[in-house]
């Protein structure tokens, strides 16, 4: 697969003090480079930077294993602190959208934010933690995390281009792990209305989708609007576990449009907006 390579401004960091511009708006090629390219231009004990998406903020890691995909240790206690800072100050699973910033070269990829295993550096990070990059698989599957893949799609600026063209079913794995993630971007490319999502993602632990029936695509290919399925699984803050067995309504304006996500109606249907909200 040849690298995918995009353009962004560094106008989007500008405002955080941790980037590398100032206030020119600079374009910056970004490589969506393949698993079995990166894991040739950063081997196994290679130093290099994280920048996170989101806050514009950097830390350096080393790489110390992995063969799947990376697993990085912080270089010291200060990148740890930056990374934690990252994370709001508590560890998570999450996963976020970076960029690998390596002599020169910077490479779309994502990390989640929870330190396990072995660690060998004096670094206040009790183990190591993973960084992932276009396929790239979890150390019990042959597969790309989905997470992952949309947090490296969003690093990328290829979130958009993936919406316009999934299948209904890939548009409702890819919301409801955006909901996972709570990442108000993703949730929002796949949604038909604007949704200030913050509000209701903090109050999800988890959200799991564990049953969601599959037709061959050429069933909806004259539809402009469908009605699926599902069945999921909310963990709520303070409430604990919450089923949800129901439909999924989406809807095109045209054939060639993407398909999005009635959301007001699936915050409805779980109860978590009112008709008068």
């Amino acid at each position: 697969m040849k690298s995918v390579i995009v353009c962004i401004l560094l106008c989007l960091f500008v405002n955080n003090t941790n980037t590398l511009a100032n206030n020119d708006q600079i374009g910056i090629q970004v490589e969506m480079i393949p698993w079995e390219n990166v894991n040739k231009i950063l081997p196994k004990y290679s130093k290099f930077t994280v920048m996170d998406v989101e806050t514009g903020k950097k830390f350096q890691v080393q790489r110390r294993a992995g063969s799947h995909h990376a697993d990085v240790q912080p270089l010291n206690s200060k990148e740890t602190k930056i990374m934690k800072e990252i994370y709001g100050g508590e560890w998570s699973w999450k996963r976020r959208a970076i960029i690998v910033i390596h002599k020169g070269q910077w490479i779309a990829a994502s990390m989640h934010g929870m330190p396990h295993g072995a660690g060998a550096l004096e670094n206040n990070f009790p183990g190591h933690f993973c960084i992932h990059f276009y396929g790239s698989t979890t150390h019990r599957t042959n597969f790309m995390d989905l997470s992952h893949k949309l947090m490296i799609l969003k690093a990328a600026s290829l979130l958009e281009e993936y919406a316009g063209s999934a299948n209904p079913y890939e548009v409702i794995s890819a919301y409801i792990a955006g909901i996972k993630q709570q990442d108000a971007k993703i949730i929002s490319i796949f949604s038909l209305q604007t949704i200030k999502w913050k509000k209701y993602v903090k109050r999800i632990d988890n959200i799991q989708l564990n049953r969601m029936p599959v037709l061959p695509a050429e069933d909806f290919i004259g539809d402009l609007s469908l009605e699926i399925p599902v069945e999921i699984e909310l963990i709520m803050k303070n409430s604990g576990k919450k089923y949800f067995k129901g439909k999924i309504y989406l809807v095109r304006f045209s054939h060639a449009d993407a398909w999005k996500i009635d959301s007001v109606r699936f915050l409805q249907d779980n109860h978590f907006i009112t008709e008068k909200e």
